[in-house]
């Protein structure tokens, strides 16, 4: 009988002890390390590569052939991806639960298998009953579809072997074990295993693998670091369950921008791509105080958002500063240039800020429509109408010019708006627009101006 060697795995970050703690030296976070046996014949070998020898060569003498990318059948998801899928390319997508991870995945498999390639989705979470009636609700059924309901790696890999599918469905890879590794699914060591030997068959096969992850209760992907490290591509769902929309946005991404997001619409028949974001986000916004239009800029799409601040007294100290959708830190460093350089007696108040939808946005360019927001919702004054804002803020209270300036200027035109208070170093660069004649530029040079511009005395 082989020996075994046990540790002990901390659930929450990975890190291994030779002894049970209590507290885990690595996150700091208490009673999460298991005792966890490997055998110790099984150790070299689980981490033995099966793709095929390879000699080393000069780099010069890499094949270069661009691999094709095939397309998803959703335009939202190809644009998050850098313009559809990679052959042997592994991609994790993660999210709440009831965020639309399977529903989007399935809708993937249908478009893909429709176009005369086979696919394979293996569930470890649902029996094949369960994904055939989601998919008859999605209308998700095709003939290169196959589904499997398995949760042993081994059986998985003989039928991906066996099948040899072009697109291949894991879900949820917490659900996923290895027969030579006995703890329990889901723990560190069962998911880095399982991950890697995901991997190793989908690059040795030139398989395109999704794999489904799960989230913790503060947000962040459960599992080990090395999860992300693994795969080619990292993606999240944001949004709320009770919202109509989704936001996936690219964490990681080795063949496409980081920066990208893509847009759904949730519906009774799944996720629908939504190709006007900015309609999605304006169509209840209300011109009132304390309530400002930002064109941002996510990747290479430009579209606005509302963001809402309130701004209130309290007798409780210390006051408190909350926003799901903006950086807390950000919005601590504009209420000091407030308080500091226009002597706003802010710092005492109670501050909320929001957007419209729940979409989070972090980029300089919301420096100034969040102040001015914040100064509108303090000062109960209204703003200028049909007009949208947008700038960095310095420590000094100057306003600084931000990238992508004309992107943001055609799409406020696009959607309407006939004024946009700017930084006066981008007033150059965005007056020798065709369109420009058609809107009234107003260039601000800092803070003050910017107010004294959106905030007009009657």
């Amino acid at each position: 009988m082989a020996k075994k060697k046990v540790k002990y795995v901390c659930q929450e970050c990975g890190a291994e002890s030779v002894k049970w703690l209590g507290k885990c030296p690595a996150c700091g976070q208490w009673n999460t390390l298991v005792e966890e046996e490997t055998p110790l014949a099984d150790v070299k070998s689980q981490h033995a590569l099966t793709t095929a020898f390879e000699t080393p060569r000069r780099i010069a003498e890499v094949d270069m052939t661009e691999l094709p990318r095939f397309l998803t059948g959703s335009g939202e998801l190809d644009r998050v991806l850098g313009g559809g899928l990679i052959p042997g390319s592994i991609i994790l997508i993660a999210g709440d639960p009831g965020v639309g991870k399977s529903s989007l995945t399935l809708a993937v498999c249908a478009n893909v298998a429709r176009g005369g390639r086979k696919v394979l989705y293996v569930t470890g979470e649902e029996s094949s009953r369960q994904i055939r009636m989601r998919a008859e609700r999605l209308n998700a059924l095709a003939e290169e579809l196959y589904i499997c309901a398995e949760n042993n790696f081994e059986r998985i890999a003989h039928h991906v072997e066996k099948l040899q599918p072009e697109l291949l469905i894991v879900d949820s890879i917490q659900t996923i074990y290895k027969s030579d590794i006995e703890s329990a699914p889901g723990s560190v060591s069962q998911v880095r295993e399982c991950s890697a030997g995901l991997m190793r068959l989908s690059k040795s096969l030139c398989v395109t693998t999704f794999i489904i992850g799960h989230v913790t209760k503060d947000g962040s992907l459960a599992g080990p670091r090395v999860l992300e490290h693994i795969v080619d591509t990292v993606l999240f769902f944001e949004g709320e369950r009770n919202a109509d929309f989704r936001v996936l946005r690219a964490i990681k991404n080795r063949f496409g921008a980081t920066s990208e997001i893509g847009l759904f619409e949730m519906r009774d028949t799944g996720l629908a791509d939504v190709p006007d974001a900015s309609k999605l986000f304006l169509p209840e916004r209300a011109e009132d105080i304390g309530s400002v239009i930002v064109p941002t800029v996510e990747g290479t799409r430009p579209l606005l958002v509302e963001i809402q601040a309130l701004v209130a007294p309290t007798p409780f100290m210390p006051p408190r500063r909350t926003s799901d959708a903006v950086d807390i830190k950000r919005i601590q460093l504009i209420l000091a240039v407030l308080e500091k350089r226009l002597h706003l007696s802010i710092g005492a108040c109670d501050v909320y800020v929001k957007t419209a939808g729940g979409i989070k946005i972090d980029e300089p360019a919301t420096d100034l429509p969040i102040a001015v927001a914040l100064a509108s919702s303090f000062s109960n004054r209204k703003l200028l109408p049909q007009c949208v804002i947008f700038g960095e803020v310095g420590l000094s209270g100057e306003v600084r010019a931000v990238s992508k300036a004309r992107q943001r200027v055609d799409e406020s035109i696009r959607m309407g708006f006939t004024k946009i208070i700017l930084p006066k170093k981008n007033f150059a660069e965005v007056s020798k627009l065709p369109a420009a004649s058609s809107i009234n530029l107003l260039p601000v040079d800092n803070l003050r101006d910017a107010l004294r511009t959106s905030m007009p005395r009657d």
